[in-house]
């Protein structure tokens, strides 16, 4: 079980205006920032306690692929054209992925590159 993961970026508060907007479509808030008041180095992401960080102190750049739970198709189109409209680009649009490809049946995701070029990922698991 994971209690919490998170990625470098080149500019933290560029990723952050991403991740605010692409992580609140899933309910996801800062709930950490460092420094408090401004955020610079790194943001925490999450409900109560950080889930998903971003700093400048881990590499950025190395094209990490990281899916987030949605609680419904509605979310999984939220989290895309939030993620869209922030800066990120489109790397699958939303809908039910195929089984043939090896996703297992009910499986709707949406896709997104974000500014550092790192493969976001949204999923709701239908069965």
């Amino acid at each position: 079980m994971i209690d919490h993961t998170g990625i470098g970026v080149a500019d933290v508060a560029r990723s952050a205006a991403f991740y605010d907007a692409a992580l609140g479509a899933l309910g996801l808030r800062r709930v950490i920032q460092l420094p408090e008041n401004d955020g610079a180095d790194g943001v925490g992401y999450g409900v109560e306690y950080p889930v998903f960080w971003i700093d400048r102190f881990h590499p950025h750049g190395v094209k990490q692929h990281t899916a987030f739970k949605a609680r419904s198709r509605a979310e999984v189109d939220a989290f895309h054209a939030a993620a869209l409209k922030a800066g990120g680009t489109d790397n699958g649009p939303p809908g039910l992925r195929g089984t043939a490809t090896g996703y297992p049946p009910g499986y709707y995701a949406a896709f997104v590159i974000d500014p550092d070029g790192n493969n976001m990922e949204a999923v709701f698991r239908e069965t």
